[in-house]
């Protein structure tokens, strides 16, 4: 199926799709009063989680780096489509982890400007934050998708997805999946954290991204629409014989699989 070259609106979103699960509670109300008319930087301010304020796209002076001026100013630039809300948010949630990426993006910045190629770390950072995701996962499952063992992961152990969580982090991967294809894919953060409440779990989260190992891209590929109960095609049979979607393993860095907080 070809891509949408359309982008996706507030009217076209599911919130009861299970993905966005965990947003529905947050989400859900700050949709309705954008849908109302409220700008959209507006009605996140409403909300006390964020550790930033958001401000009209135009405040951005041309040529501004937007991770600088986050930096500078504690203000997000934020334009009204949907793929600024959703990372509105990740910045309620994840406050503390989305300042710490800003101040490791902005300190990459200090020491070398503002280049054509971001670099290792801000790479890494980039990616986290725009198709990253967290898993909670028995360790089965967190061996089988380390090794890119598709079947062991959605087939054999599939029972075992009833005891896991994915929380999407990376606010453009939000957006993709308002309209689902197969081919979505989340880098899933390798942290193996068992926290539950989201206020420590932001917490440790922004703690333990050290820099060095950050800039390894310590991420695992999770392609979301083979997580059980996400997609009803993923019941067929074959569908995860798709070697273009769920690809064959190969070899992990030692850096990316030893999390400095990994308990596994």
């Amino acid at each position: 199926m070809p891509r949408r070259t359309q982008p996706a609106t507030f009217s076209d979103v599911d919130w009861q799709a299970p993905w966005l699960a965990p947003w529905r509670e947050l989400g859900v109300p700050l949709a309705d009063a954008v849908a109302c008319g409220t700008p959209v930087h507006e009605a996140l301010n409403a909300i006390q989680g964020a550790p930033i304020r958001f401000v009209p796209q135009a405040q951005l002076p041309p040529g501004a780096a937007y991770e600088q001026f986050i930096f500078d100013t504690g203000c997000v630039p934020t334009r009204g489509n949907l793929h600024d809300f959703f990372n509105g948010l990740v910045w309620q949630r994840f406050g503390r982890t989305k300042k710490h990426l800003n101040q490791l993006q902005a300190g990459v910045m200090a020491e070398q400007g503002v280049r054509p190629v971001r670099g290792p770390l801000r790479d890494a950072c980039t990616l986290l934050d725009e198709s990253g995701a967290l898993l909670q996962a028995p360790p089965a499952l967190w061996q089988a998708l380390l090794a890119r063992d598709w079947q062991a992961l959605f087939v054999q152990h599939r029972a075992l997805w009833g005891s896991a969580r994915v929380t999407l982090f990376g606010h453009a991967v939000m957006e993709q999946l308002v309209h689902p294809r197969k081919g979505i894919t989340a880098h899933v953060l390798i942290t193996f954290d068992a926290i539950n409440s989201e206020v420590d779990r932001d917490l440790n989260l922004a703690e333990q991204l050290e820099a060095a190992w950050l800039a390894a891209k310590p991420f695992a590929p999770l392609p979301l629409l083979g997580i059980p109960g996400w997609w009803p095609g993923n019941e067929a049979s074959g569908f995860y014989d798709d070697a273009a979607v769920f690809r064959p393993p190969r070899p992990l860095k030692t850096a990316q699989i030893a999390a400095p907080f990994s308990d596994l």
